[in-house]
C-alpha cells in the first residue's frame, strides 16, 4: 500500500466546492479564544462541506496568521459571517428555518449517538468557550441540546475534536 500523492486526491477547488452541495449545517463559534481552534474548525468545515461558519462575540475573524496557520486555507473556501453577539445570530438562523442545537453538556441532553437528524432539516451546531462552554444565555434560545459520550477522566474534549466528531456525525447520518 501507499499513500496517495496530492494530485490524485482529486480535490475540489474553491469555486466547485462554493458550487457544491453542502451539508445543511452551519457551525456557530460562540466566544471561542483560540485562533488555532478557529482556524482548525475551519479546515474540519471545510472536509465535510459545511454551508457556513459563525463567528461570535470574542472569536476572532479571518484573515488572521494565527488562523491561518491550522486553516491552511479554508477560510477562503468555506463561507463565514461575524455578529458581535451570539445570540443575534441564533435569532437570524432561527428566522432562516434553522434548528438550534448546543453541543454541550447539560440537564435533559440527548447522547449523539442517539440523535437521528431530520434529512428534511437545517441545523445550527454551537460550540462554546474552550473553558465557559456555551453561554447560559445562549443556552436558553436552543431547541435541543446534544452531548458527545464520554467514558474517561477527563471532563470535555476539545472544541476542536467536539466539532469533528459531531459534523462526521452528521455528515454519516444525512449521507450526503
Amino acid at each position: 500500500m501507499r499513500k496517495l500523492i496530492l494530485d490524485e486526491l482529486n480535490r475540489a477547488t474553491i469555486e466547485e466546492f462554493k458550487a457544491q452541495q453542502k451539508l445543511p449545517v452551519v457551525v456557530v463559534l460562540d466566544n471561542v479564544r483560540s485562533m488555532h481552534n478557529i482556524g482548525s474548525i475551519f479546515r474540519t468545515s471545510d472536509g465535510f462541506a459545511v454551508d457556513q461558519i459563525c463567528l461570535c462575540g470574542i472569536t476572532a475573524q479571518p484573515p488572521h496568521r494565527e488562523i491561518e496557520k491550522t486553516a491552511l486555507g479554508a477560510t477562503q473556501s468555506v463561507n463565514w459571517t461575524y455578529y458581535a453577539d451570539t445570540t443575534h445570530a441564533l435569532k437570524q438562523l432561527r428566522a432562516d428555518g434553522y434548528k438550534i442545537i448546543a453541543i454541550e453538556q447539560a440537564q435533559d441532553s440527548v447522547m449523539l449517538n442517539a440523535f437521528t437528524p431530520d434529512k428534511n432539516a437545517k441545523y445550527a451546531l454551537i460550540f462554546g468557550n474552550e473553558v465557559n462552554g456555551v453561554s447560559d444565555e445562549v443556552m436558553q434560545l436552543i431547541d435541543t441540546c446534544i452531548e458527545i459520550p464520554q467514558f474517561g477522566t477527563k471532563h470535555s474534549f476539545n472544541i476542536v475534536v467536539s466539532a469533528g466528531i459531531v459534523l462526521w456525525d452528521f455528515f454519516a447520518k444525512l449521507e450526503l
